[in-house]
């Protein structure tokens, strides 16, 4: 079963008082290419979760994106009170030996350094691995959105790899006709060289052969059908034959060419350019599979 590149997962829960949001997403990439969006309180996880994302979806352009929300009100700001009475203090005795006024001095003692101190947030081990849960969830949603997006793939690519089957028979219909309009041209020239003196047997003999041998089919026709066959049972294999299949279409390509420079018929022809067609879908879908 074959799983797309293309998903969106995700999980949330609440740990420590905090609503925990995880959000997914991937698009198509040779590469695991992987952009984390994290507040200052997950950073020192990033690598982490890099890693458990890379080993749990592989391939892909990859976004992960984590937010939080308190649900209690918490102030993110301490007063330090010692220092901020010493100030006080010192600027009232100041005031008084100068006779300035006092008002406006609890203003101006709040603004000088460390009187309000930040909180730095802090998460105990079982915290963070119970948001480590939380982004499991959201591997495992983004995963199966990708299982389900396969089997769209999956059907395609079979219909795709099938019309190349049904044109290969279809074309070989033709094989017949076409070796006797060859045999009727080359009997053509015969008959006009045949008036000639200079006419040699051996010659046109080995004339013959060389374009039997050129136009001649059957190693192709064997090989495409063996590489649409190897297609399909690829994509029964385990996710993440994506580039497998990659290979297997320009083999695949590289025969219904062939097939195309020796037709030397016009309804043949016709056949073979319905086959690259075809086979352009088929590469493009393969670009989005893992």
């Amino acid at each position: 079963m074959i799983h797309s590149m293309t998903g969106f997962g995700k999980a949330e829960g609440v740990v420590a008082n905090k609503k925990i949001v995880i959000q997914i997403k991937s698009l198509n990439s040779k590469q695991s290419d992987i952009n984390a969006k994290l507040p200052n309180l997950f950073r020192d996880k990033e690598l982490t979760y890099r890693k458990l994302i890379a080993d749990g979806l592989t391939r892909g352009k990859i976004e992960l994106t984590i937010s939080y929300e308190n649900l209690e009100t918490q102030s993110t700001y301490q007063i330090n009170g010692d220092l901020l009475k010493d100030y006080y203090r010192q600027l009232k005795t100041i005031s008084n030996e100068l006779g300035a006024d006092e008002k406006g001095i609890m203003e101006v003692v709040t603004k000088f350094p460390d009187v309000l101190k930040s909180q730095i947030e802090e998460l105990n081990p079982d915290e963070w691995k119970s948001i480590e849960a939380i982004l499991m969830d959201a591997i495992k949603d983004i995963n199966a959105f990708r299982a389900q997006e396969g089997l769209s793939l999956e059907a395609d690519l079979k219909q795709q790899v099938e019309k190349i089957n049904n044109l290969l028979h279809e074309a070989l219909k033709f094989e017949h006709e076409r070796i006797e309009t060859v045999k009727e041209r080359l009997k053509t020239n015969l008959e006009e060289l045949e008036q000639k003196s200079s006419f040699n047997q051996e010659r046109y003999e080995q004339e013959l052969i060389y374009y039997i041998e050129k136009y001649d089919i059957s190693e192709e026709k064997v090989r495409l059908q063996t590489h649409c066959d190897y297609f399909i049972a690829c994509m029964n294999d385990e996710a993440g034959q994506g580039k497998k299949l990659g290979f297997i279409s320009q083999e695949m390509g590289r025969e219904i060419n062939t097939l195309g420079s020796k037709a030397n018929h016009a309804e043949m022809q016709k056949i073979v350019v319905e086959m690259k067609d075809a086979l352009e879908k088929i590469k493009e879908q393969v670009l989005n599979v893992l």
